[in-house]
């Protein structure tokens, strides 16, 4: 399951980034990375950006990008 599928409010683990090149630098670079926990914490109205809480900060990405995570749903919230 990729991020942008993630519903608000459930926590997830972080599997693999995908991307290339600066893409796949710029989001291990903000912090998401592998074996990382990341909560959705809201969606904008039109439904892109979506805001992420990942190690102690909130992170608003695009919903493009949030493709390109894949993650393992955990049953913590």
């Amino acid at each position: 399951m990729t991020l942008d599928k993630l519903p608000v409010g459930k926590q997830a683990t972080i599997v693999a980034v995908g991307g290339e090149g600066a893409l796949r630098c710029r989001l291990l670079d903000m912090g998401l990375i592998p074996k990382t926990k990341v909560v959705v914490r809201k969606v904008a109205p039109m439904g892109d950006p979506i805001e992420l809480q990942i190690r102690g900060y909130e992170l608003s990405i695009r919903i493009a990008d949030a493709q390109q995570i894949e993650i393992e749903e955990s049953g913590e919230q």
